[in-house]
């Protein structure tokens, strides 16, 4: 449980307390707003909305909220803590891809092939449970579940392809069209500012959606453009 500091400006009495408490309601974690300072104090396991909090609060009357310097610090430790497995797992498939390349596009076929590999295998891991929280945001598998059971043997066959070098056209062309569909679940979530699970490693780790989830489809959508392009 971390605390996250927020100042209030245009906050004069227990009126304007009583104002932003009541536009408050509903946010995640225990709040505390003070006259004093005067500040607003959040106690939560997951790191508030910075935007959702500002217009909540801007709403409420003629205040403005602006994040304190033990604020930014916590979200930014905050963030590293919460993304170092994705960090970690991402950084290690770079590397293992340098091996014996002669050039950037070997390199980005190898990278795709463990992306692709790895990211599949932690799917595996618990294959139920990537479906239910798979559901909960990608477009096909929230009308069709079943998907999301195939969504993982999709991942390991462009893996295999690219590994293999098997009908690199047809896996580039898959690679563009799965990832571009996964990526407008992405996007649908985070333009509607829902806390939910991230599933791009499955539930073996507890990653929230964010802006990282989209970066990571578009980088696969944005490599097999390349590569086509280059053939």
């Amino acid at each position: 449980m971390s605390k996250y500091h927020y100042y209030i400006h245009g906050m004069h009495c227990g009126s304007c307390i009583q104002k932003i408490e009541k536009n408050l309601s509903g946010v995640t974690g225990k709040m505390v707003v003070r006259l004093e300072s005067p500040q607003l104090q959040i106690e939560s396991e997951t790191l508030p909305d910075f935007a959702e909090l500002k217009t909540r609060i801007e709403k409420a009357g003629s205040y403005r909220l602006e994040a304190t310097d033990s604020t930014e610090s916590e979200i930014k430790k905050n963030i590293l803590a919460t993304y170092y497995p994705l960090i970690l797992i991402v950084s290690l498939i770079s590397i293992v891809s340098l091996k014996g390349i002669e050039n950037t596009h070997d390199w980005m076929l190898h990278f795709m092939a463990g992306f692709f590999l790895v990211f599949s295998a932690f799917k595996f891991i618990d294959l139920r449970g990537f479906k239910d929280a798979y559901s909960t945001y990608d477009v096909i598998a929230r009308k069709w579940s079943f998907y999301g059971f195939l969504y993982p043997f999709l991942e390991l066959g462009l893996g295999l392809a690219f590994l293999f070098r098997f009908q690199l056209q047809v896996a580039l062309l898959s690679s563009i069209v799965l990832m571009s569909v996964s990526s407008l679940g992405v996007i649908q979530a985070l333009l509607d500012r829902r806390q939910i699970r991230c599933a791009c490693l499955g539930t073996a780790l507890n990653l929230p959606m964010s802006t990282i989830t989209l970066v990571e489809d578009l980088l696969m959508v944005g490599m097999s453009i390349i590569m086509l392009l280059n053939r």
